[in-house]
């Protein structure tokens, strides 16, 4: 009797942990959603992988499509929605430096458009300058019907960027010929 009812509980959980797999994946520690809503479509997982400085983890990020692609070049120039996920893997990743991080992304993302994108960097940069904690989560996510930029943290809207030249900036600082982490860029990329 006590093997049949180990046998059934090693069954269960084995089965258990199947489903898990399926709707999560586990990166560095981190539990990513193999699927999202946003605008009552479900954008499905394309990649995810760990952003590090100096040798310490400071997010893990994920970049959701509607249609799956390992093609950066496809993704920062397609008009469908779309989404990265960041969740803050370390205390010592605040508001000032992820700013400052973003301004770097976009100046090598934005190329000669920088000067144009300016004031809506800026106004995105609000949106992140509330205090960050480890374990909360950005989305970032497209919507094509107006062509805004969606800046969630942890599930909350802080506002949107105008500007499908924004979008693109904005994907490009991980997918572009210049991202700011080339091993992210392939993670992301499911490669």
């Amino acid at each position: 009797m006590k093997k049949i009812l180990l046998v059934l509980t090693l069954l269960l959980t084995l089965q258990f942990s199947a489903v898990s797999a399926q709707t999560h994946l586990e990166v560095n520690g981190v539990t990513v959603p193999r699927k999202i809503e946003y605008q009552n479509k479900t954008l499905q997982l394309n990649g995810a992988g760990g952003r590090s400085k100096m040798w310490l983890e400071v997010y893990v990020q994920a970049l959701y499509l509607s249609q799956l692609s390992q093609d950066p070049k496809f993704i920062i120039d397609s008009d469908t929605e779309m989404a990265i996920r960041i969740e803050i893997t370390s205390s010592m990743v605040s508001s000032n430096k992820l700013t400052k991080a973003m301004n770097v992304g976009f100046e090598k993302s934005a190329g000669s458009n920088l000067e144009q994108l300016r004031p809506r960097i800026e106004l995105f940069k609000t949106y992140l300058s509330d205090a960050i904690t480890e374990k909360d989560v950005f989305v970032l996510a497209y919507n094509p019907l107006d062509q805004t930029i969606n800046v969630f943290k942890n599930e909350v809207l802080k506002g949107k960027v105008q500007g499908f030249d924004f979008k693109k900036a904005l994907f490009g600082i991980w997918l572009s010929d210049k991202p700011v982490d080339e091993t992210l860029k392939k993670h992301l990329l499911g490669i």
